[in-house]
């Protein structure tokens, strides 16, 4: 079957955008649409351009016998400021306040819209490149986190609070909490990464960097290394986080509970990685 330009364009987008981060061939294009390489190779020219004309990610071109063409999901620095500070104005709804200063945020985290474009920030602005896995601590991180793995093309792991019969043999740690000065329990089961595994954790609100530093103890168990931290949103307070090296979408300075203020803004840091 013979595909028009605009019909294997069509397709070439929606494959790349697709499987981002994943290198086909130029035989994977041409044995699909029946087409030669030169052609193919225009076609991909064409995606390309419009790609980076309209901010949409790069399209990246390899040379050599296992090279290709890949998809990297990008946002641009206008599209991320203006998505973080709708963010935050989201956040700023009274309504929101929950007693003893904590913040309702099911219904943003579980949000498709708002989880994927959290996913496409976190690929943008981390390095990820020698990444195999994506990590991230259950409950309320998880859609952020698939999000962020989706981005990235990487699997997901999920870190336990309590071992699951259904998983198989456990590594566990105890931790404190950083808020909370609380001693907890997590685990993960023992086949889920691959010993000298290369991991991005990932996690929706840090405190003090209890829950994130017991998250890096236990990938040292697996003897995995920790290459990025990202966090959706992260408090002020206290000023001296038990991490480092992190990055935060979003910055919480205090919740008011009287006035029912709440005062949260986008990581300046984060806004310049996009200039």
């Amino acid at each position: 079957m013979k595909f028009k330009r605009n019909e294997r364009i069509g397709a070439i987008v929606k494959i790349l955008s697709d499987n981002p981060n994943k290198i086909f061939t130029l035989s994977y294009f041409t044995e699909k649409f029946n087409a030669a390489k030169s052609t193919i190779s225009e076609d991909i020219l064409v995606v390309k351009n419009v790609f980076e004309k309209l901010s949409l990610g790069k399209v990246i071109t390899i040379s050599g016998a296992a090279g290709g063409v890949k998809y990297i999901p990008q946002i641009s620095k206008v599209e991320n400021k203006e998505f973080l500070v709708e963010l935050c104005e989201n956040l700023k709804d009274t309504k929101r306040i929950l007693p003893g200063g904590f913040l309702y945020l099911v219904d943003i985290l579980y949000n498709p819209q708002i989880a994927f474009k959290v996913g496409k920030v976190f690929a943008s602005c981390l390095n990820y490149e020698k990444a195999d896995y994506v990590v991230t601590m259950e409950t309320k991180g998880i859609p952020i986190a698939l999000a962020t793995a989706k981005a990235m093309n990487l699997p997901l792991v999920i870190i336990r609070k309590n071992a699951r019969i259904s998983e198989g043999s456990s590594m566990s740690i105890t931790y404190v909490s950083g808020s909370k000065n609380l001693v907890q329990t997590m685990t993960l089961p023992r086949r889920a990464l691959e010993e000298g595994s290369k991991v991005v954790l990932i996690d929706d609100f840090m405190r003090g960097g209890g829950t994130l530093r017991g998250m890096e103890a236990l990938m040292k168990e697996f003897k995995a290394e920790v290459i990025a931290k990202g966090i959706l949103i992260s408090t002020m307070e206290p000023s001296r986080k038990l991490i480092d090296d992190y990055i935060s979408l979003l910055e919480l300075a205090n919740v008011d509970e009287e006035t029912g203020k709440i005062n949260v803004f986008p990581n300046k840091k984060v806004i310049d990685l996009f200039s």
